[in-house]
């Protein structure tokens, strides 16, 4: 098993390494044919380059694109005579409201009307479109240039055709809400009236357009509804687990409850015999967690029927390489190797024994929290169809770019061979950055003669997830004579699942690296062996660790006797050079980070009197090329019932694309972290899980939600970045730090149901 999920970390440094790759130049994706589209290259026009050159070689496709109505200026827009501005968003949508920004940041560099504007999922085909994932909170700050190039491009066409027809300088003709105007002349025509025209001329450069500055956007910044938000108010089918094709048939698939367990054998002939039920066989699989593993498909005419016969599936488990982890032998191991300082540091900046010696002050703590599920509101689902020596796909996932190589690998066909269409992701949160279910899909469709869904259960998501790791830290810190941070000393004690290095998501997340500005810092961890796959969950790391860090400052503040906002602006300005990011292109800024922690305070109130019972707690981060602050103010009675009054949002993520959907995303996030912090916690005894469904993994319901939370934005010109995550790590903290300030009682351990705490109406 231990070589099982090594394969999985094979991408166990994912995410930071899709940060890296958007602050450095992206370019367009490895190039995958995809039958009847052509990609025409720029020479030295780069990934936008790519977009801009794309052209319909293929006479019929470009007929079924255009369908005598519409003209293509681009892979992502088509334009059609009545002025209809269709725009292909080319990444997943799972909540996080890209298909809207996508839309009005090319809509902006076009100058288009966004009334008219018609928004459309794009299918997945790396050649045409480059990097078509979601995930890491990267899908802004690496589409960004892209797709403004793509508007420009397609408006400096437009100019060029009108600029023919007049005779005149293409540098007079201005334009605005689809319509270019001379006003020397007093011509207009509108973008429809010059597609046609405008799709037969040459591609401009990417390097000769001029882009917007911030001042002279006109959609840029302004409040949206987003582009589905009806169709799924009414139900309309937009999920993967809408998709209806004629001729499906329904799949289920049962895997061990501990993972690593293979099948013996099963009751195959009392399954086939069960109402419904068209076919039962076990897979071997790959044997690889973010593949296939082993289990039992149930083929059926309908999913009630797959699931019903799946209830009476008695399997007999080979358990022989299968999991025995144990989260409460995890927990009690860590607190006994806490305090035994490993004698080979991670980092080692300063002289920490020095500083401790010298200290004013010292202070010690131990902090911990669980392992955490995904389990999204749609279960997994994929529909796969094995035709032609064609493997047709209907996926939500966030990361179709990692699955089509594991797709090929598992059917072992060549990639080209896969059509994967995108469909609505309901939620993913990290968990459908993994491509299990697409794989398994695949496999099963290659043994059915026809097209078939996939459709998981419930406790499928709960029993095979790839979970967020548990951790455990333990603390030193100094204050020096003058009220100051002097020393960080940290026990990260973690997993691992090849025993070399961490498992996915198990890592010190680097952010804390740099946002933990110590003159004298010492890191070192220690590992426990997890064959229980792990993966990347909403904020990767900071979503735990900035919990024990921010709470632990907070308690150094407090020993400093000086004002926690202005302890924490000290602490983050230290000039401490070895803890400078290494990259350059990391935008971890010190004055950005002051300026949230002001701002956040200022709109909470800080340091004002509260009545008795009462508190407010700040803490901050730098997560996913944000800088954010978060307060919350609440009430705790004698039962420990908390009512949180207020959460206060101060996030610097650069310029805002779409303020109505960043307001949702921030107070959404908060609401996520406080449904955390409260409630969820996943435990496994033996190598299996034991939470299976949402009555044992009480996810925040909507009485209990805040009813206030208020968000502001320091819009800059600096790059933006995405808006999923930066606002989820520091609400845990911020709400400890209040409890603390409300009670006098410290917060070490999450959940806070497991001490006692519950939320009040």
């Amino acid at each position: 098993m231990a070589d099982i999920q090594s394969d999985f970390a094979r991408s166990d440094a994912y995410l930071s390494a899709l940060i890296r790759e958007v602050r450095a130049a992206p370019t367009a994706n490895a190039s995958l044919t995809m039958g009847r589209r052509t990609l025409f290259k720029l020479a030295g026009a780069g990934a936008a380059g790519l977009v801009l050159g794309f052209r319909f070689a293929d006479t019929a496709f470009a007929a079924e694109m255009a369908d005598g109505k519409t003209q293509p200026m681009n892979a992502f827009i088509r334009i059609a005579p009545d002025n209809t501005i269709t725009i292909y968003s080319k990444c997943p949508e799972i909540g996080q409201g890209i298909k809207t920004s996508f839309g009005v940041i090319i809509a902006d560099e076009l100058d288009a009307d966004w009334t008219h504007v018609v928004m459309e999922q794009a299918d997945i085909n790396s050649a045409v479109y480059g990097y078509q994932g979601s995930g890491g909170s990267t899908s802004i700050p690496r589409a960004w240039n892209q797709l403004r190039e793509a508007g420009a491009g397609a408006k400096a066409m437009l100019i060029a055709a009108a600029a023919k027809q007049w005779g005149v300088d293409a540098s007079e003709i201005t334009a605005q809400d689809s319509v270019l105007t001379h006003t020397a002349s007093g011509r207009s025509a509108t973008y429809g009236s010059l597609a046609a025209a405008a799709a037969k001329l040459p591609v401009p450069d990417a390097k000769s357009l001029k882009l917007k500055t911030r001042a002279e956007y006109r959609l840029i910044g302004k409040r949206y509804r987003g582009v589905d938000d009806p169709k799924v108010v009414t139900g309309q089918p937009l999920f993967g687990i809408d998709v209806q094709v004629p001729g499906m048939v329904y799949a289920s698939y049962t895997k061990c409850p501990a993972a690593g367990g293979k099948v013996r054998s099963f009751n195959v002939d009392e399954i086939k015999a069960q109402r419904g039920v068209l076919d039962a066989f076990a897979l071997d699989g790959t044997g690889v967690p973010i593949e296939v593993m082993p289990g039992v498909a149930i083929i059926a005419k309908d999913t009630w029927s797959a699931f019903q016969a799946k209830d009476k599936l008695k399997v007999d488990w080979d358990l022989s390489e299968a999991s025995k982890d144990s989260s409460s032998h995890f927990a009690a191991e860590a607190k006994k190797l806490a305090a035994d300082f490993p004698k080979k540091p991670d980092d080692d900046v300063g002289d920490v024994d020095k500083s401790f010696a010298s200290a004013a002050k010292t202070v010690e703590a131990y902090y911990e929290y669980p392992f955490a599920a995904h389990v999204p509101l749609e279960p997994m689902n994929t529909t796969a169809h094995w035709h032609d020596g064609v493997m047709e796909m209907w996926v939500p996932t966030q990361q179709p770019d990692r699955g089509l190589p594991l797709v090929a690998k598992v059917a072992g066909i060549p990639q080209e061979k896969i059509v994967m269409h995108q469909t609505r992701v309901g939620g993913g949160f990290g968990r459908r950055l993994v491509n299990d279910y697409t794989c398994e899909a695949a496999a099963i469709a290659q043994k059915v003669g026809a097209p078939v869904k996939l459709q998981w259960t419930r406790e499928d998501d709960f029993g095979h997830d790839f979970y967020r790791p548990a951790g455990y830290h333990q603390f030193k810190g100094a204050i020096d004579k003058d009220g100051r941070l002097d020393a960080w000393r940290e026990h990260f004690i973690t997993f691992t699942a090849d025993g070399k290095k961490e498992a996915t998501g198990a890592n010190l997340t680097d952010n804390l690296r740099y946002s933990i500005k110590a003159p004298n810092l010492r890191r070192a961890k220690t590992m426990f062996p997890l064959r229980i796959p792990t993966g990347a969950w909403r904020a990767p790391g900071d979503n735990a660790q900035v919990f024990a860090a921010q709470s632990f400052l907070h308690e150094l503040s407090l020993a400093s006797g000086r004002d926690h906002v202005e302890f924490l602006i000290d602490a983050v300005n230290r000039d401490v050079p070895e803890l400078a990011p290494k990259d350059p292109s990391v935008n971890f800024s010190p004055k950005r980070a002051s300026d949230v922690i002001r701002m956040c305070a200022e709109q909470a109130g800080w340091g004002r009197k509260l009545a008795s019972g009462r508190g407010l707690g700040l803490a901050w981060c730098y997560s996913h090329a944000g800088h954010v602050a978060q307060a919350v103010e609440l009430s705790v009675d004698a039962n420990k019932r908390i009512k949180v009054e207020r959460i206060v949002v101060v996030l610097d993520v650069g310029p805002i694309i779409d303020m109505e959907g960043s307001d949702a995303q921030a107070q959404g996030a908060s609401t996520d972290a406080l449904s955390t912090a409260m409630g969820l916690k996943i435990t496994i005894e033996n190598g299996v899980i034991q939470e299976q469904n949402y009555n044992a993994y009480p996810i925040l319901r909507l009485p209990f939600a805040p009813m206030t939370i208020d968000a502001y934005f320091i819009q800059s010109d600096n790059p933006p970045t995405g808006m999923g995550e930066p606002a989820f790590p520091a609400l845990a903290p911020a709400l400890g730090n209040a409890i603390f300030a409300a009670t006098g009682e410290r917060v070490r351990r999450l959940p806070l149901r497991d001490l006692g705490y519950s939320l009040a109406v």
